[in-house]
């Protein structure tokens, strides 16, 4: 019996997957518990549908991120910190901090966990940090950690 998966099953496929398994298995285990649905013309057109649509939101997304990485590339943001001697910092630079620098100098908004900071920057400085927009879009991002006067 070919079923459509509703949700995550070990062992046999993941949500959206279209599945050949035995009757019994299907009646008595994956129907009753909403893990699958019999597979239907109606059904595999609707699943069709839905994964075309999915390509669609993801190919959209893609291309944001891409026409987002071209801006980021050639830009440079000022953050400005309390600096002790040898331009030790009083407390760090983090990520929140140089979202809001951007937000700030440029009118960017991105999301904090797509810059990828190993740890808190604790010096004054020029940095490079990496910014992970999409899965296939990287982009590196100038951070100039200043004193503040």
């Amino acid at each position: 019996m070919k079923v459509v998966l509703l949700e995550d099953v070990k062992n046999l496929g993941k949500k959206g997957d279209v599945a050949q398994v035995a009757e019994g298995h299907a009646r008595n285990y994956l129907l009753p518990r909403r893990l699958a649905v019999e597979a239907t013309e109606g059904k595999m057109k609707q699943l069709a549908q839905l994964q075309s649509a999915a390509d669609r939101k993801k190919q959209l997304e893609e291309s944001k991120a891409k026409e987002l990485a071209v801006q980021l590339e050639n830009l440079s943001v000022r953050v400005y910190s309390r600096a002790g001697e040898g331009g030790k910092l009083f407390g760090s630079v983090n990520n929140k901090d140089i979202v809001d620098a951007l937000l700030q100098e440029h009118g960017i908004k991105i999301d904090k966990k797509k810059i990828v900071l190993k740890e808190p920057i604790k010096k004054l400085g020029t940095y490079s940090l990496p910014v992970k927009l999409y899965p296939l879009v990287k982009v590196h991002l100038s951070v100039a950690v200043l004193a503040e006067q």
